[in-house]
């Protein structure tokens, strides 16, 4: 009887330890991107999709995972762990896109739309909206010579 209960626990153990790596696991999601031009709504093609898993005091974790869009601007990735993702899009004659998602449902769509890059500024350029500092005016009176004493 000894031997029959010893086994009879052992199974009951290696039954609660399946049970629980069965719930242990997190939940993933199945993400779909959608990389579009802002000014047209047109699909960007081949542009790198980047996800980094994002820490609770917001700092990007280490690994990612880059995946690639397809003609029509679209690609996937299924199997994201539940929690913050930080998202980059990069794609060639465009600004660099950057976003932090909550990834708290089994799927999630995510349009991203690419704005073309910005005008450099330039300390060494003349800017019409900036406000100069106003030089001293000079003396219309003042000859450039000795005052009279």
């Amino acid at each position: 009887m000894d031997l029959v209960m010893k086994r009879s626990i052992w199974t009951a153990m290696v039954w609660v330890a399946m049970a629980g790596f069965g719930y242990a696991q997190d939940p993933t999601a199945a993400l779909s991107f959608k990389v579009i031009k802002d000014y047209n709504g047109k699909p960007v093609r081949n542009a790198a999709v980047v996800l980094h898993p994002v820490n609770a005091h917001g700092k990007q974790g280490r690994g990612g995972f880059e995946l690639k869009t397809d003609g029509e601007g679209k690609t996937s990735f299924e199997g994201v762990p539940y929690g913050k993702l930080r998202v980059q899009v990069l794609a060639q004659g465009f600004q660099t896109f950057g976003e932090d998602y909550d990834v708290q449902s089994p799927t999630m769509d995510i349009t991203v739309k690419l704005q073309l890059p910005q005008k450099q500024y330039s300390i060494y350029e003349g800017h019409p909206n900036d406000k100069k500092a106003e030089e001293p005016k000079k003396d219309s009176g003042d000859s450039g010579g000795q005052k009279p004493q």
